[in-house]
Protein backbone atom coordinates (compact mmCIF):
# COMPACT_ATOMS: atom_id res chain seq x y z
CA UNK A 1 0.00 0.00 0.00
CA UNK A 2 1.27 3.30 -0.46
CA UNK A 3 0.15 6.45 0.97
CA UNK A 4 -1.02 9.02 -0.91
CA UNK A 5 -2.10 12.60 -1.42
CA UNK A 6 -4.98 13.82 -3.64
CA UNK A 7 -6.60 17.05 -4.41
CA UNK A 8 -9.98 18.10 -6.23
CA UNK A 9 -9.50 19.84 -9.49
CA UNK A 10 -11.00 22.87 -7.68
CA UNK A 11 -8.48 22.78 -4.93
CA UNK A 12 -5.71 21.97 -7.78
CA UNK A 13 -6.50 25.30 -9.55
CA UNK A 14 -6.49 27.20 -6.39
CA UNK A 15 -3.52 25.70 -5.54
CA UNK A 16 -1.83 26.69 -9.45
CA UNK A 17 -2.96 30.02 -9.04
CA UNK A 18 -1.24 30.95 -5.63
CA UNK A 19 -4.59 31.21 -4.04
CA UNK A 20 -3.99 31.65 -0.22
CA UNK A 21 -7.53 32.22 0.91
CA UNK A 22 -11.20 30.21 0.11
CA UNK A 23 -13.12 32.14 -1.76
CA UNK A 24 -16.75 32.52 -0.57
CA UNK A 25 -18.87 30.29 -2.25
CA UNK A 26 -20.70 31.32 -5.60
CA UNK A 27 -24.55 32.23 -4.82
CA UNK A 28 -26.91 28.62 -5.52
CA UNK A 29 -29.43 29.12 -8.43
CA UNK A 30 -32.50 28.37 -7.99
CA UNK A 31 -35.23 27.77 -10.58
CA UNK A 32 -38.55 26.11 -10.38
CA UNK A 33 -41.08 25.36 -13.08
CA UNK A 34 -44.31 24.15 -13.19
CA UNK A 35 -46.54 22.77 -15.77
CA UNK A 36 -49.95 21.03 -16.49
CA UNK A 37 -50.75 18.36 -17.56
CA UNK A 38 -53.95 17.21 -19.54
CA UNK A 39 -55.74 13.82 -19.45
CA UNK A 40 -55.21 12.40 -22.77
CA UNK A 41 -51.38 13.99 -23.20
CA UNK A 42 -50.42 10.88 -25.15
CA UNK A 43 -46.21 9.41 -25.17
CA UNK A 44 -44.33 11.44 -26.47
CA UNK A 45 -45.45 15.30 -25.26
CA UNK A 46 -42.89 16.72 -23.49
CA UNK A 47 -43.09 19.40 -20.84
CA UNK A 48 -40.14 22.04 -20.77
CA UNK A 49 -39.92 22.79 -17.49
CA UNK A 50 -36.72 25.15 -16.20
CA UNK A 51 -34.03 26.11 -18.82
CA UNK A 52 -30.48 26.29 -17.34
CA UNK A 53 -26.86 27.60 -18.48
CA UNK A 54 -24.81 24.78 -19.77
CA UNK A 55 -22.43 25.63 -17.15
CA UNK A 56 -24.59 25.13 -14.40
CA UNK A 57 -23.61 22.30 -11.73
CA UNK A 58 -26.70 20.93 -10.49
CA UNK A 59 -26.77 19.56 -7.10
CA UNK A 60 -30.65 18.82 -6.83
CA UNK A 61 -33.82 18.56 -9.16
CA UNK A 62 -36.69 17.68 -7.41
CA UNK A 63 -40.20 15.94 -9.22
CA UNK A 64 -42.92 16.91 -7.71
CA UNK A 65 -46.69 16.30 -8.86
CA UNK A 66 -49.90 15.63 -8.58
CA UNK A 67 -51.40 11.96 -8.78
CA UNK A 68 -51.34 11.85 -13.21
CA UNK A 69 -52.98 8.47 -13.34
CA UNK A 70 -50.97 6.36 -15.46
CA UNK A 71 -48.30 9.24 -16.63
CA UNK A 72 -44.67 8.29 -16.51
CA UNK A 73 -41.65 10.42 -17.83
CA UNK A 74 -38.37 10.87 -18.72
CA UNK A 75 -36.60 13.73 -17.44
CA UNK A 76 -33.49 15.57 -19.61
CA UNK A 77 -32.02 17.95 -21.51
CA UNK A 78 -33.54 19.05 -24.61
CA UNK A 79 -32.04 22.19 -27.05
CA UNK A 80 -33.91 25.36 -26.68
CA UNK A 81 -36.37 26.45 -29.63
CA UNK A 82 -33.72 29.05 -30.79
CA UNK A 83 -31.35 26.09 -30.95
CA UNK A 84 -33.56 23.77 -32.66
CA UNK A 85 -35.45 22.08 -29.58
CA UNK A 86 -33.28 18.68 -30.17
CA UNK A 87 -33.67 16.17 -28.11
CA UNK A 88 -29.60 16.49 -26.37
CA UNK A 89 -29.89 13.26 -23.88
CA UNK A 90 -34.09 12.04 -23.38
CA UNK A 91 -33.81 10.28 -19.62
CA UNK A 92 -29.95 12.55 -18.48
CA UNK A 93 -31.72 12.35 -15.33
CA UNK A 94 -34.70 10.43 -14.71
CA UNK A 95 -36.26 7.36 -16.80
CA UNK A 96 -39.57 6.44 -16.83
CA UNK A 97 -40.37 8.54 -13.82
CA UNK A 98 -43.79 7.39 -12.82
CA UNK A 99 -46.31 10.38 -12.39
CA UNK A 100 -49.05 7.83 -11.40
CA UNK A 101 -49.06 9.01 -7.59
CA UNK A 102 -48.40 12.08 -6.14
CA UNK A 103 -44.73 12.73 -5.56
CA UNK A 104 -43.50 15.40 -3.63
CA UNK A 105 -39.76 16.85 -3.76
CA UNK A 106 -38.38 13.70 -5.09
CA UNK A 107 -34.91 13.97 -6.14
CA UNK A 108 -34.67 12.53 -9.32
CA UNK A 109 -30.86 13.75 -10.49
CA UNK A 110 -29.56 10.23 -11.06
CA UNK A 111 -32.73 8.35 -11.14
CA UNK A 112 -32.40 7.44 -14.51
CA UNK A 113 -29.01 5.37 -13.60
CA UNK A 114 -27.30 4.69 -10.15
CA UNK A 115 -25.22 7.47 -9.59
CA UNK A 116 -22.44 7.52 -11.33
CA UNK A 117 -20.50 8.95 -8.75
CA UNK A 118 -17.80 10.54 -11.17
CA UNK A 119 -20.07 13.05 -12.86
CA UNK A 120 -21.17 14.25 -9.41
CA UNK A 121 -20.38 18.38 -9.17
CA UNK A 122 -20.00 18.53 -13.21
CA UNK A 123 -20.89 21.18 -15.32
CA UNK A 124 -23.95 20.11 -17.22
CA UNK A 125 -22.16 19.78 -20.03
CA UNK A 126 -19.37 17.58 -19.15
CA UNK A 127 -22.31 15.53 -18.04
CA UNK A 128 -24.14 15.41 -21.20
CA UNK A 129 -20.68 13.75 -22.66
CA UNK A 130 -19.36 17.25 -24.40
CA UNK A 131 -15.50 18.06 -24.31
CA UNK A 132 -15.78 21.82 -24.20
CA UNK A 133 -18.79 24.06 -22.84
CA UNK A 134 -20.49 25.01 -25.60
CA UNK A 135 -21.74 28.36 -24.04
CA UNK A 136 -25.38 28.24 -24.29
CA UNK A 137 -28.84 27.42 -22.65
CA UNK A 138 -30.79 23.58 -22.05
CA UNK A 139 -34.26 23.06 -21.71
CA UNK A 140 -34.98 20.21 -18.79
CA UNK A 141 -37.66 18.50 -20.07
CA UNK A 142 -40.16 15.92 -18.82
CA UNK A 143 -41.38 13.75 -21.91
CA UNK A 144 -43.99 11.45 -21.15
CA UNK A 145 -43.34 7.57 -21.42
CA UNK A 146 -46.77 6.78 -20.72
CA UNK A 147 -49.95 9.13 -21.95
CA UNK A 148 -51.92 11.04 -18.71
CA UNK A 149 -55.15 9.36 -18.19
CA UNK A 150 -56.04 12.24 -15.55
CA UNK A 151 -55.11 16.00 -15.30
CA UNK A 152 -52.71 17.55 -12.47
CA UNK A 153 -49.85 19.46 -12.28
CA UNK A 154 -46.46 19.16 -12.31
CA UNK A 155 -43.55 21.15 -10.85
CA UNK A 156 -39.15 20.74 -11.26
CA UNK A 157 -37.12 22.49 -9.18
CA UNK A 158 -33.21 22.69 -9.95
CA UNK A 159 -30.49 23.97 -7.66
CA UNK A 160 -27.04 24.43 -8.38
CA UNK A 161 -24.07 26.79 -9.43
CA UNK A 162 -22.50 28.28 -12.39
CA UNK A 163 -18.71 27.08 -13.52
Amino acid sequence: MAVVNTTTTAIASADAAGSKFAKSGEPEIVKVGTVEVASGDSIGSTLRLIRVPSNMRITTLELSSDAITSAAADIGVYDISANGSAVVDVDQFGSAVSLATAQDKTNVLHEAVPADISKMGQPLWQRLGLSADPGKAYDLVATLTAAATAAGTVTLVVKGYTA
